[in-house]
């Protein structure tokens, strides 16, 4: 049995040797010219350049609906697809960009409104997925929220009194 097992390993390893001679001489060098040029294509990105990367809104009063205009460039070399736009809360929602390819050298934008929730300092931050190198890029929007002069104070609870 053993005898049969190396037999029949010696004559798969011949078959396998000889067909290595074969694939060499079907490799074309049209084929070779093609994977070289679609290779180089495929290390081209598009690059996105954005006017601003934080619009702050300044003081506003809670409640009150804000909005901005991020504008950006495709600096790169291939063209610039955007997938998608969200942001890190609902309270702040991207709007009005392009999902049609933006050659190199155009410009797009997007809008973003902000509904004043939150009190104090607040920053937002917009996640753009595009197919740039890194895939996701990032800009902010940072508002001072006052109270709303119209909202009832909240009741304050009495100190416990100790016996």
């Amino acid at each position: 049995m053993k005898k049969v097992m190396l037999c029949l390993s010696a004559v798969c390893m011949i078959a396998f040797m000889s067909c290595k001679e074969d694939a060499t001489k079907k490799i074309e060098d049209t084929n070779v010219v093609e994977a070289a040029e679609r290779d180089a294509t495929a290390s081209q990105f598009p690059v996105i350049e954005f006017d601003k990367v934080e619009h702050d809104f300044g003081e506003i009063e809670a409640k009150t609906q804000v909005e901005t205009i991020f504008s950006y460039k495709n600096t790169g070399d291939a063209p610039l697809v955007i997938t998608d736009i969200k942001s890190s809360c609902g309270c702040t929602v991207p709007k009005d960009w392009s999902t049609t390819p933006l050659a190199a050298g155009e410009s797009g934008n997007f809008t973003v409104k902000f509904n004043g929730s939150g009190t104090n300092k607040v920053s937002k931050t917009i996640t753009v997925t595009a197919n740039t190198e890194k895939g996701t890029e990032t800009v902010k929007i940072t508002a001072f929220v006052k109270p709303d002069p119209n909202a009832k104070p909240a009741a304050t609870a009495s100190p416990v009194q100790a016996q």
